[in-house]
Parts: structure tokens; sequence; C-alpha cells
């Protein structure tokens, strides 16, 4: 694991309590000291972490935050290229441009698990985080099965429910349930901050609909940013309803579209089937655009798929 902050140390956690050797790199003293105090094997030595990637053929966790990724794959390649590489970030395209760029695609394989709190820090973590909880895992063109794989076996070992799915499709779907919920709570927060009366008043409704605000800042602003080409446009869909809303109210009309709209889409959430993906195999003919197929419908992988020549 390189980076045991929320996620990563969540899946150290995780990974730990599945019986995998795991050993991590972290960037402050306080992370690394707290993680080994609950007897986690952690330092705060990169080049000794990813030597000893290096000499055991690990995979490499990148859970670090976005703007210190090329820095940090920078070293990995002058240390540990040869190792199967995958991430935690939540964004995937800005990620695989970045991977590219060091020259580390060969052995690269993208992943996201849905999961987290609005609170960072190894402090933070928790092995139960990704129990039942959606862990994208790349299928772009690029991708090496064996190290698919091993992906798949890591976010299953931590419970999660893995969905396949390409790089660019994860980020506009992205950009909607998470990235935009995001600016809607800073935003919401924001205008009842203006409001003296409003925080005295505040319940369920307030508390849920502003949730995620309480994270860093900076985490927000690196996942909005790095994936602003996919978030204007589903931004600029919101501001358009808000603005029809806003128009109708003003004139004393029904604000029906809106309300009646997003009522019905979050019924159909509700309602959401995911049906477990059972007959691919990774490293037939066709496995990737079958598995993103798949995971575009709605599909997830319970249990791990068998490989190409694993059968028998």
């Amino acid at each position: 694991m390189v980076g045991l902050g929320l996620i990563g140390g969540s899946v150290m956690r995780a990974a730990t309590a599945a019986g995998r050797d795991v050993f991590g790199y972290n960037r402050s003293v306080e992370g690394a000291d707290a993680a080994r105090l609950d007897g986690f094997d952690a330092t705060t030595d990169l080049d000794e972490t990813l030597s000893r990637a290096s000499d055991t053929g690990a995979l490499i966790v990148l859970a670090v935050p976005m703007p210190a990724l090329a820095s940090m794959l920078r070293h990995i390649r002058d240390v540990a290229s040869h190792c199967p590489l995958t991430d935690v970030i939540s964004v995937k395209g800005a990620v695989l441009e970045e991977v590219v760029a060091a020259g580390l695609l060969e052995r690269f394989v993208g992943g996201h698990p849905m999961a987290g709190t609005a609170h960072s820090g190894w402090a933070a973590g928790d092995a139960r985080m990704f129990a039942g909880a959606p862990w994208v895992i790349s299928v772009d063109d690029h991708v090496d099965a064996g190290v698919w794989a091993q992906v798949m076996d890591l976010a299953l070992n931590c419970r999660s429910v893995v969905v396949p799915a390409r790089s660019d499709e994860h980020d506009a779907a992205a950009a909607t349930i998470s990235h935009l919920p995001h600016l809607l709570a800073e935003a919401l927060a924001a205008t009842a901050g203006e409001v003296p009366l409003a925080f005295a008043l505040a319940a369920g409704s307030f508390r849920d609909g502003t949730r995620v605000a309480a994270t860093a800042p900076d985490l927000v602003r690196a996942m909005c940013e790095a994936n602003s080409e996919r978030l204007v446009p589903v931004l600029d869909e919101a501001l358009r309803l808000l603005g029809d809303a806003r128009e109708q109210l003003a004139a004393d009309r029904p604000i029906s579209e809106l309300v009646e709209g997003g009522h019905a889409a979050r019924v159909r959430y509700d309602s959401f089937s995911r049906p477990q993906i059972v007959t691919t195999v990774i490293g037939a003919e066709g496995w990737r655009d079958e598995l993103a197929a798949a995971g575009r419908a709605g599909g997830v992988i319970r249990s791990a798929l068998p490989t190409l020549g694993s059968r028998g």
C-alpha cells in the first residue's frame, strides 16, 4: 500500500484481515507510527517499500492524492517498474494519463472502491468499509488479464463487489453520483451558512444533503478538478434543472418536472438490480468488452472469475 489514509488504510486493514501479506508506506510520520502501533507493517521510507515490492513482485496499490501521483509513479518506474500496479483514486482517465506518461501502462489496471467517509487519515480507516460496496476495476483495451485477476482478488478479499468498467465510462458516471453531489453539498452548506436561523433549525435533510461537505477541501478540489471534462456537462444539466425550477417558482407555476423526475429516478435506484457476472473467462477472446457490457448493465462480480487456462 502506497498511502495509508482513509482508503489506503482501510484497504490495508481489510486485506490483512483476509489473510494477505500487506506492507505499506505513508508520507506522514504520524500516520505510519499509528499504523505500526495498531500492529501493521508500515514505514515512511518509500525506497525501502518499493524495493521490497520489487523483490517480492507485490501488487502495488496507489492510494495517494491526485496531485502527488506523477511523482509517485516516477519513483515506481525507477524502483519497481515490473510490479503489477493498481490504484484507488476517484478518477480514472486522469490517472491513466499519468500512468502512460510514466511508462507504466503495461502492468497497470485502474481501480476505485466506491466507499468512504468525510474523515481522513489512518485513524479514520475501517476494515469493514468496503463490505458490499462496488469496487470499479478498469477493463480498458490495454489491461493485462493476469494483473486484472490480481486486482479482482484484492477487491473480493476486501469484501467488495467488483464492477468492471472502462475508464471514460467510470468518470462519466462518477461525475453524476460522486463529484456533482460534492459540489451540491458545498453549495447547500454555503447557502445555509448565510441564513442566521438555519443551523438552529437544521435536521435530517440538511445533515444528509451536506454530509460530504465535511470532506477535506483539498480532496474535493482534487477529484472535481481532475474530472472537469466529465463534470462540467453534468453540472450544466443540474443547473438547467434548477434554473427551470427557479423560473417556475418565480412565475408561481408547479415545479413538477424536477420533483417528479427526481423522485422517479430515486425509486429506480432503490430497485436497481445487480445481477452476478459468472460466465466470463478472464483472458478469453473479447473478455474486456464482455465485462464492460456486463458492468454497464449493472452486473457485478461477487466471486472470482476463472482465468484462461485455469479451468479443469
